[in-house]
């Protein structure tokens, strides 16, 4: 039996070394376009002429003229410059025969959607781009002040709504902190609670402020080949509850394989700041927030247990998806908790990626004031407890200069108690004003934050339904780009946020 189940992983790792070294014809023209792609948004005519046969042309009608450019004129063309964050590319469709293909390219940019089509071929050398044709399509502008704000109810009766995942455009994971993990259509609104959520679940809340329960649920990129789910959530034991990160295959409607990835020991008393925010990078590693789970400073040891590298709580987190660490890691020392990628958190959830770039940016909530947006980079403290934008709770509290520790600063905080939670760059043409904006949901008063950003600054804050706030916990877009907030009520509701305008 041994040898058998030898020979199967040794055939696996054959293939799978084989997949890897021997790359099909679909994925050699996919690296051809990325070249292309990579060189027309930083103007490196080296990597696009890589991609371009030398006898390439390209050609274009418009406005009753036609334009030919041969390969070393459309070259001219380009300058280097650095990569614009409103730069978007799709490969539609690749179509291939023998040593022949066409494909169908887009290009976004913050004005002109460009849509090229190629004609491909296959030399000694490798596939090249042999001809182009393209055209360009502005996009619809709308002045901010055509916009107007319309909620829709899709669903209510949720408890507490924490996190959601779409499968599929009509097809959604929710998870409810008081309540189920369900999946939901949302075309005839049926839910499915879904069974074999782990039994140590902490789920008996002690009343309002008490944040015990289910918190994110997430897909893993390759969900429609694998089915792994990721969920984070409070768990209990003997010793008290803490915060639990682990991975499951979602097969029909029951959570099946659970792996833990993460237990944040110690298990305490305190029912607060557990974390859970998650995502996955573009670097493909599972990045997840664990909270420093003190209410008041009072509590806090002589090391503040933020700025303890032993101590899991009050981090953010870096591993692959399977547990493992990853070698590129920042290094805290030996003696620091595996996987440790930021520290200096109070009672961090939010985590979103900024689009066309690598960037991770993250909520913090803070005690009186404090409140702050982040910008996650390796290896940095941001400072809690040792430093705030708000005021402490205990006002006493005067923690020990930590020497030779040196903090990152927000890129923004208010001034007044906003309780950010689940916050999401927007990119779309509904709100065609607000490409690239970041919605942040608060819970305290209840409200929506629109931030306008450039670079790592906020140039602009503005709150959105002033006069109608409610709780929000997470703010997302479906993969058609409508977007959704979920609202923290013991009757919470999953609601569209639409453009009366249009």
């Amino acid at each position: 039996m041994k040898k058998v189940v030898l020979l199967v992983c040794l055939t696996a790792g054959f293939f799978s070394a084989f997949s890897q070294n021997n790359p099909t014809e679909r994925q050699l023209i996919e690296n051809t376009i990325q070249l292309y792609f990579d060189g027309w948004a930083t103007g490196d005519s080296t990597k696009l002429g890589k991609a371009m046969h030398a006898s390439c042309h390209l050609k274009n009608y418009s406005n009753g003229k036609f334009t030919l450019f041969s390969r070393a004129q459309y070259l001219s063309l380009f300058k280097p410059h650095e990569r614009f964050p409103t730069v978007s590319t799709r490969i539609v469709s690749i179509d291939i025969t023998n040593n022949m293909g066409s494909a169908k390219v887009e290009i976004s940019t913050a004005k002109d959607l460009f849509t090229d089509y190629f004609n491909l071929m296959k030399t000694d050398e490798g596939w090249f781009i042999a001809d182009k044709v393209s055209t360009r399509t502005p996009h619809k502008t709308f002045d901010l002040n055509a916009i107007r704000l319309e909620k829709e109810t899709i669903l209510e009766g949720l408890k507490r709504p924490w996190s959601m995942a779409f499968i599929s455009e009509d097809e959604v994971l929710i998870s409810e902190k008081e309540g189920d993990l369900v999946k939901v259509n949302l075309q005839n609104k049926e839910r499915i609670r879904i069974q074999g959520f782990p039994v140590d679940l902490e789920d008996s809340l002690g009343g309002f402020g008490d944040n015990t329960g289910k918190f994110e649920v997430l897909l893993d990129p390759d969900f429609k080949t694998n089915k792994f789910v990721y969920l984070s959530y409070a768990a209990k034991s003997v010793k008290g509850r803490t915060t639990k990160i682990i991975r499951a295959v979602l097969e029909n409607i029951s959570l099946q394989q659970i792996k833990v990835l993460f237990t944040a020991e110690p298990y305490t008393a305190e029912r607060v700041h557990y974390g859970g925010g998650m995502l996955f990078g573009n670097d493909g590693k599972l990045y997840f927030t664990i909270g420093e789970r003190l209410f008041n400073e009072k509590d806090e040891p002589a090391l503040p247990i933020a700025q303890n590298v032993e101590d899991k709580r009050g981090k953010i987190y870096r591993i692959n998806s399977d547990g493992s660490i990853p070698k590129d890691n920042p290094d805290f020392g030996p003696k620091a908790t595996p996987g440790l990628y930021a520290m200096g958190i109070r009672a961090a959830q939010g985590l979103t990626l900024e689009p066309g770039t690598q960037k991770i940016w993250f909520s913090e909530h803070g005690t009186h004031q404090g409140d702050e947006i982040n910008v996650l980079k390796a290896g940095s403290n941001y400072g809690w407890p040792m430093k705030t934008t708000g005021k402490y709770r205990f006002a006493e509290f005067a923690p020990q200069a930590i020497p030779g520790n040196v903090y990152t600063d927000p890129v923004w905080s208010w001034l007044q108690t906003v309780a950010p939670t689940g916050l999401h760059f927007y990119r779309g043409r509904e709100f065609a004003a607000w490409d690239h904006n970041l919605l942040v949901g608060g819970l305290s008063k209840g409200s929506l934050w629109r931030l306008t950003v450039e670079n790592e600054t906020i140039k602009s804050a503005e709150e959105l339904f002033a006069d109608a706030r409610v709780r929000i916990r997470k703010v997302v877009q479906s993969p058609a780009g409508k977007l959704f907030i979920l609202t923290d009520e013991v009757n919470g509701k999953l609601v569209r946020i639409k453009n009366g305008a249009l």
